[in-house]
């Protein structure tokens, strides 16, 4: 069983703050990768094949946010539903909060690989950090990230692709107003957030413009580069 004891433990509402400045979890035993791009920039396909090649837990911060926001009960259900509705962002302490949970819930199950061996584990988190507030609260409070895995290609891409998923993903803001507030959104705050771990040489830009296929290749190339340096297991 793979387990972290941390300050805070036991509590589940997503704005109680964790007690202590201390980082939930111990990045010399968990690897954090953030996951950044566009909407449409083919961020949770090429995660789909890192998961399968390496053994990642994939979380999307926008998944879970979905997911409470559907959740019977939830206080923050309407406050969700009003920022994915307008293309905003959702305060940072919920979002923390909810990906401190998912990583805690992952870590305590058995899973199998050298790479979640002895109290070690994986995450690729999706779609986060969205602004510079938010990358420092998780490295601060939840875990410090190992890099950034940047998916970069145009607008034009991008939105051509989001109708494409619109006509069967059924989410409400795959159409193109929500689409160019979110591309515009993503520009304003999110690009600072990756210029910020860029200028910490902690950014590995890839160019998702390419056919799947080729950007996954890249993508396992220095992922396999990553892990030797660190002396990881692939899996």
């Amino acid at each position: 069983m793979n387990k972290e004891k941390k300050a805070g433990e036991g509590s589940t509402s997503p704005t109680n703050p964790t007690a202590a400045e201390t980082p939930a979890f111990d990045a010399t035993k968990v690897m954090v990768i953030f996951v950044l791009g566009g909407p449409g920039a083919g961020k949770g396909t090429q995660c789909g094949r890192i998961v399968e090649d390496f053994g990642f837990v994939h979380l999307s911060a926008g998944d879970l946010l979905r997911e409470e926001q559907d959740r019977e009960g939830s206080q923050f259900g309407a406050l969700i539903h009003e920022h994915i509705r307008n293309g905003t962002i959702v305060p940072m302490e919920v979002t923390v909060k909810l990906l401190e949970n998912a990583m805690r819930a992952e870590l305590d199950k058995t899973h199998s690989g050298a790479a979640w061996e002895n109290g070690h584990g994986r995450f690729l988190v999706d779609g986060f950090p969205r602004k510079m507030d938010q990358a420092i609260k998780f490295d601060e409070t939840v875990c410090m990230s190992s890099f950034v895995l940047f998916f970069d290609t145009t607008e034009e891409v991008m939105l051509a692709r989001l109708l494409e998923r619109g006509k069967t993903s059924g989410r409400e803001d795959d159409n193109v107003e929500s689409i160019k507030k979110r591309f515009r959104t993503f520009v304003e705050t999110s690009m600072p957030v990756v210029d910020k771990y860029s200028a910490e040489g902690k950014v590995i830009k890839i160019d998702s413009t390419r056919p799947v296929e080729v950007v996954h290749a890249d993508v396992s190339k220095v992922l396999k580069e990553e892990f030797a340096k660190r002396g990881l297991p692939e899996k």
